[in-house]
């Protein structure tokens, strides 16, 4: 089988990267910092142990009403490499888009929906959803903002979780700590905010990580409400955005990751 080269980071990619590596944070795990030299080969989805896998759903939004397509591809390609460069995680070389009824949802561990302010699931939607997530699933969503878009947002989630509270996570919770301790809450805006010089959109002043946890106590949703970890992603390479909101933003994917893979 013929591997596709991994193409060299930027210099500002690599930078993030370095700040990342020099945290120290991942030695524990036995997670290091490759070099392009070292990093021969991308790995195919169908031998990878972990794929970003980007929800497809019914709403609004850009693209045509298809708004979990933001971001995309460019925000799954650099985290990926980012995940490749940081950890010895096998991922795939792209990310993928999958529908929520697909059967194939079950074989993923992690999943990521975007612009969930805009999103609807209908009552077979949802319940496939709450399948997913019970049966050790975990969905990070991302990219929504204000009180309009967590109305939206809860109305469905309310159909996949009737009787399962949306809580605050603690800043002690292990998702925080699993290889980056994250005990400084960061707002990560997305770029169009930073262009104007605010770290918020709409009525979104204050971030939140929130989730819903199964009966044994798992975090099986992981909330990113008033920020956009995907622009950090998307824009890890453009000089115009932050260093340190794009270095944020791969540390909270790391940990929400590694995480979902070992929980």
């Amino acid at each position: 089988m013929q591997y596709r080269a991994l193409p060299p980071a930027s210099n500002r990619l690599q930078s993030v990267l370095r700040t990342l590596a020099s945290c120290g944070l991942l030695a524990a795990l036995g997670v290091a910092l490759a070099s392009d030299s070292s990093l021969d080969a991308s790995i195919p989805a169908q031998t990878a142990e972990f794929s970003f896998v980007r929800l497809a759903y019914s709403g609004g939004g850009e693209f045509g009403g298809r708004g979990w397509l933001t971001d995309w591809p460019d925000a799954e390609q650099h985290l990926l490499n980012g995940v490749r460069r940081l950890t010895r995680i096998k991922t795939a070389d792209e990310g993928i888009r999958m529908g929520i009824m697909d059967d194939k949802l079950f074989d993923y561990p992690w999943i990521y929906a975007v612009e969930v302010g805009q999103w609807y699931l209908d009552e077979k939607e949802a319940a496939r959803l709450r399948d997913y997530l019970l049966r050790g699933g975990f969905l990070m969503v991302d990219d929504f903002h204000g009180t309009y878009e967590w109305e939206s947002f809860i109305a469905s989630m309310r159909r996949v979780f009737p009787d399962r509270p949306i809580v605050e996570i603690p800043a002690t919770h292990s998702v925080f700590h699993i290889a980056y301790d994250l005990n400084d809450r960061v707002q990560i805006p997305g770029i169009g905010a930073n262009m104007r010089g605010v770290t918020y959109e709409r009525d979104g002043y204050t971030p939140h990580w929130r989730g819903i946890f199964d009966d044994a106590g798992r975090l099986v949703v992981a909330i990113n409400f008033n920020m956009d970890l995907g622009d950090a992603w998307e824009h890890a390479d453009t000089p115009e955005y932050p260093v340190t909101y794009t270095t944020r933003a791969y540390q909270y994917a790391i940990n929400y990751i590694l995480y979902a893979m070992t929980h």
